[in-house]
Formats: C-alpha cells, sequence, structure tokens
C-alpha cells in the first residue's frame, strides 16, 4: 500500500478544528490497525463486561429524527448519547435510516415505521428532484433542515461526526437508491450543498457507502468510502475482495471502512493479506450477541488482538 497517497485534507474546507484532527488520527493510523467498532451505544457495556474493552467507534442512527417519525410520535436520545460517548473520548459514525419524507404505504407488512425501506413507501425521489417546486421536493428539504438542527447540537458540542448519509444506496432496498445511482448521487450531493454550504456544518467528515463506480458522487464530496458486508456467519476472512473494489474505486487515495458488517474480519488475517481496513463496525442484535457470527470467544479474542485499537488506545484528543 502507498501510505503516501492517503490524504487527511477534508473536503470541506472550513472544516473544525475536531473533525481535521479526528481526520488527521484516521490517516496516520490507517494501515496500522484496524478501530473496533459497535453499533448502538446499548452495547457498550455488554463489550465491555465480556472482552475487558471498549470500542474505539459506536454508530448511531438519526432514524428516529425523520420527520415523517417523529409526527406519527418517535423520540430518540441518540444525540444525547452521541455526545456522552464522544465524553468519554470515543469516535461517533452517524448512519440515517432516513423515513421517506411523504407517501409511506403504512399497511400490515409496511408499516410506517418501515418507511426506509423501498418496498414501504411510493415516494418517488427521481421525480421529486425532476420538480423543485413540488410538495415532494419541499419535504426532502424539510427532513434535511430537520437532521441539520441535530448535526448543529452535535457540532455545538464539539463532537466530530463520521457521517455515512445514504448508506447502502446501490442495494435498492432502501428508496433513495432504488431508482438507480442518478438520483442517488444527485440527492448526496444536494444533502452536501445544504449541510456544508447552508448551515456550515464543518463537523461531518462525509462516508460515502457503495462501492461501484457508477454510483459514486465525485471525489470533491467524500472523505472516506466504506461498504457494508454481511457474510456467513462465523466468516471471518478479511473481505479481500471488497476492499480492493474500494481501493480501486478512489486509486488508493482515501481511507477504506468497513461501516458495518456481521462476522468480524479476522485481524491477523486482514494484516496478513494487506487489507487496510480503518474501521469495522459490527451491527447490532444477533450479530453481537447471537454466538453465530460472534462467539463471545472470538471478541475477546478481537478486541484483546495487538492489531485492533480500542477506546483506551485512542490519544489524548484536544477537546478532553
Amino acid at each position: 500500500m502507498t501510505e503516501q497517497k492517503i490524504s487527511s485534507n477534508l473536503v470541506n474546507k472550513d472544516a473544525t478544528s475536531e473533525a481535521r484532527e479526528l481526520m488527521k488520527y484516521l490517516a496516520e493510523r490507517y494501515g496500522k490497525g484496524v478501530l473496533s467498532g459497535q453499533q448502538d451505544y446499548g452495547n457498550l457495556n455488554w463489550i465491555n463486561e465480556n472482552t475487558g474493552r471498549k470500542p474505539a467507534v459506536i454508530g448511531f442512527d438519526l432514524m428516529d429524527y425523520s420527520p415523517s417519525r417523529t409526527e406519527r410520535g418517535a423520540i430518540s436520545q441518540e444525540i444525547r448519547d452521541a455526545i456522552a460517548w464522544h465524553q468519554q473520548g470515543g469516535i461517533v459514525t452517524l448512519c440515517w435510516h432516513w423515513n421517506a419524507p411523504t407517501h409511506l404505504i403504512d399497511e400490515p407488512g409496511k408499516e410506517w415505521w418501515r418507511g426506509f425501506y423501498t418496498d414501504a413507501t411510493t415516494y418517488d425521489l427521481a421525480s421529486a428532484l425532476a420538480h423543485p417546486e413540488s410538495q415532494e421536493y419541499t419535504l426532502l428539504i424539510r427532513d434535511i433542515d430537520a437532521i441539520a438542527v441535530h448535526l448543529q447540537e452535535l457540532k455545538d458540542a464539539g463532537v466530530p461526526v463520521l457521517f455515512r448519509p445514504l448508506h447502502e444506496a446501490e442495494g435498492g432496498w432502501f428508496w433513495w437508491g432504488a431508482q438507480g445511482p442518478e438520483p442517488a448521487k444527485q440527492l448526496y450531493r444536494l444533502m452536501y450543498d445544504q449541510l456544508v454550504n447552508k448551515y456550515e456544518l464543518g463537523n461531518l467528515i462525509w462516508v460515502w457507502n457503495s462501492e461501484k463506480p457508477d454510483w459514486y458522487p465525485g471525489d470533491d464530496v467524500v472523505d472516506i468510502v466504506s461498504v457494508d458486508v454481511y457474510p456467513e456467519a462465523g466468516d471471518h476472512s478479511p473481505l479481500a475482495k471488497r476492499y480492493e473494489n474500494l481501493r480501486e474505486l478512489v486509486n488508493d487515495s482515501k481511507i477504506i471502512a468497513l461501516a458495518e458488517n456481521g462476522s468480524i474480519p479476522d485481524p491477523k488475517k486482514m494484516k496478513e493479506q494487506g487489507v487496510h481496513w480503518s474501521w469495522f463496525c459490527t451491527w447490532t442484535g444477533e450479530f453481537l450477541k447471537g454466538g453465530n457470527h460472534n462467539t463471545v470467544a472470538y471478541l475477546k479474542e478481537v478486541y484483546n488482538s495487538e492489531e485492533v485499537i480500542t477506546l483506551d488506545q485512542l490519544p489524548k484528543w484536544s477537546w478532553r
């Protein structure tokens, strides 16, 4: 790996000092070990009890801040928890299971709370983007505005965020990817423009989450590339092919992360095969605690591996 090509510069020239500091650290550590990560703050104590360590990265979700959920009574404490985690010295990554702005089907099997899935909404992203005067477009912007409020709370608290919007777009199972690459890329760039230029949210490090070239929104709006991989239960291979796909996508010029996983890749095999995931982030529920994807013995081994960085091994950040 030609490490000197990996840039620590952020695409947003007005990034906060905290975001710059985090990105600099990720770039310096890249290829020298993988940061341990876990989705859902509620899993922190369980991991600590079972491995004796805590992950370096925790994944949070903006899902229940989506306006089409809040108007139906959804509440969330993800931002509060993200700030608490940041205050412990941990790294925050954020995704957004974005409930469609409108046109939720809301019938059995396609309930309103499944509204981020393509099959639970008739929302037409391509049409909305093509008609900025439409209600569908207005509501799209309303949703981004609503999320900006919460991202501002994080900025005000000095929290740099590995921000991963429109995740798994190329899969098509979420509405933002249902109509192919062009609308998804257009929406990503629209979101970047709103959050960076309108709201001046310089605390965001922009993480793209698809590996196919025709889905890539462009080097100018992406800091880190990533993919989500759920191998067969107990398959701890380093996922070399998926890593190589991303390396080719950005010509080895950006940090590469495993933004979601089931079974955790074996850190020793990663090192042997030159697979340099910046961090992994194991999904919650069965993937962590079920014993099929990751046994407790294996988790203990991973979290205590010389190749794996845990919370206690992170630097003393300037904000602490």
